[in-house]
């Protein structure tokens, strides 16, 4: 599956473990991960000074997402949301072809879908990945 992760559960998946770290994890090893310059630019200026995190952390986990990720090189028109910072970010998830769009982002979740694209937290990716309960 081409799974587009937003850049609050790329930072949640670094900085914090947990579910956000777990989902990180199972994209790399099962699945394929868009990733895209908007994003990698936000994780740089976010990572050291919202969370902290030094620049040679910060280097590495950008540098493991450009090696890991693909990187998404189409362009797309800018959806219309309600944070036009949202835009790029969106746009570069439809350019990929995306099959989910994972955000912890409340404005992005309430939309739900974005140009037929899924829009979803990462806790419901979770329960996507673990599939329909099975009867006992």
């Amino acid at each position: 599956m081409k799974v587009f992760l937003d850049t609050n559960v790329l930072a949640s998946a670094l900085a914090t473990r947990g579910l956000c770290a777990e989902l990180f994890e199972v994209v790399l090893q099962s699945h394929e991960l868009l990733i895209s310059e908007p994003v990698l630019r936000e994780l740089e200026r976010v990572l050291p000074d919202k969370l902290g995190l030094s620049t040679a952390i910060t280097a590495t986990f950008v540098t493991l997402l450009r090696t890991e990720g693909m990187l998404v090189k189409g362009e797309h028109p800018f959806p219309s949301l309600p944070d036009p910072d949202d835009e790029p970010v969106v746009a570069s998830a439809l350019a990929g072809q995306a099959q989910v769009f994972v955000t912890g982002d409340k404005a992005l979740l309430e939309l739900q879908r974005v140009e037929g694209l899924p829009v979803i937290s990462p806790r419901e990716f979770w329960e996507l990945l673990a599939g329909p309960d099975e009867p006992e």
